[in-house]
């Protein structure tokens, strides 16, 4: 695994050509079209983790009353962009790496979505609170800005509000949840191929 790897997706780097292509998904009847570009998280596909993570969260919610949906380190703009067009909630969609923006905010005109794509060192930029965090964090960015981004959450959650993540087994799990114990009532919703779906309230 190589440098150039493990900086791709939440570092900044302006040498890196674009190279974009289209990516589809769909979800019932719903058709989502996506470009992505070298320097961005699972660039080719849809990562598999963020696809669970999403139906798992739409299966379990279809009648959840939500009127706001902050998406945590939201690449080129899948997860927020996909429950915003499905539960007709507006999103914010936020990430630190400034090609992921530029392409998260390219994603939502073309999807016709009621949402803003913009760049935030993990909550720096955010100035309001949601109903529903959700997030597929950048475990290789380190267990320090992953735990920051869990959480600090609680900061930016609204009364009853939920939040939504997915972490695999390997890549800590186990330890995650215990981290966030103090803060957070932790309920793990669904364990599929090594991922785990998180849930996590305020006590």
């Amino acid at each position: 695994m190589n440098g150039d790897f493990l900086e791709h997706y939440f570092t900044n780097n302006r040498n890196l050509k674009s190279d974009f292509r289209d990516i589809k998904y769909k979800y019932g009847e719903i058709e989502f079209n996506f470009t992505s570009d070298n320097g961005v998280f699972s660039k080719n596909r849809i990562d598999y983790g963020s696809q669970t993570l999403v139906e798992t969260f739409l299966s379990k919610n279809k009648l959840l009353n939500i009127s706001s949906i902050l998406d945590v380190g939201c690449g080129y703009g899948f997860i927020g962009i996909v429950l915003s067009k499905l539960l007709k909630v507006p999103a914010t969609l936020i990430d630190i790496n400034k090609r992921a923006v530029h392409l998260a905010n390219k994603n939502i005109k073309q999807n016709g979505v009621e949402a803003v794509a913009k760049v935030s060192n993990i909550y720096e930029t955010v100035d309001q609170t949601y109903d529903l965090i959700i997030t597929n964090p950048p475990i290789r960015a380190g267990k320090q800005i992953v735990y920051e981004m869990l959480r600090g959450a609680k900061e930016y959650l609204n009364k009853d509000g939920e939040l939504w993540f997915v972490i695999r087994r390997e890549q800590g799990a186990k330890s995650t949840i215990k981290a966030l114990e103090d803060l957070y009532k932790i309920e793990i919703v669904k364990k599929e191929k090594g991922f785990f779906i998180i849930y996590a309230k305020i006590d």
